[in-house]
C-alpha cells in the first residue's frame, strides 16, 4: 500500500527556490513549492511503505544542500 506525506522544509536564507527546483526532480515527489510562513518549501511525495519514506526523506530531501529541517506530516485520509 502506498504511503503519501507532506513535507515542510526549512532553507538556507536566499535558497527556497533553488531548493523547490531541485527537489522538484527527485522522483516520488509529486510537487514542490516555495511558500511563506515558517517553512520555505513544502513538498508532496510518494512512497511505497513508511520505512520506504523515512529513507527517502533521509537520503534525498535532508542531503539536499542547503535544507536545514524537515517536519513530515503522513496523510491518513486520502480519497
Amino acid at each position: 500500500m502506498a504511503i503519501s506525506a507532506y513535507i515542510f522544509i526549512e532553507t538556507t536564507q536566499g535558497k527556497a527556490r533553488m531548493i523547490a527546483r531541485e527537489i522538484a526532480q527527485i522522483p516520488g515527489v509529486k510537487s514542490a513549492h516555495t511558500v511563506t510562513g515558517p517553512y520555505d518549501v513544502v513538498t508532496f511525495v510518494a512512497a511505497d511503505s513508511i520505512s520506504v519514506l523515512g529513507d527517502f526523506i533521509v537520503s534525498k530531501i535532508q542531503a539536499t544542500p542547503g535544507v536545514l529541517r524537515t517536519l513530515t506530516n503522513v496523510v491518513i485520509d486520502a480519497e
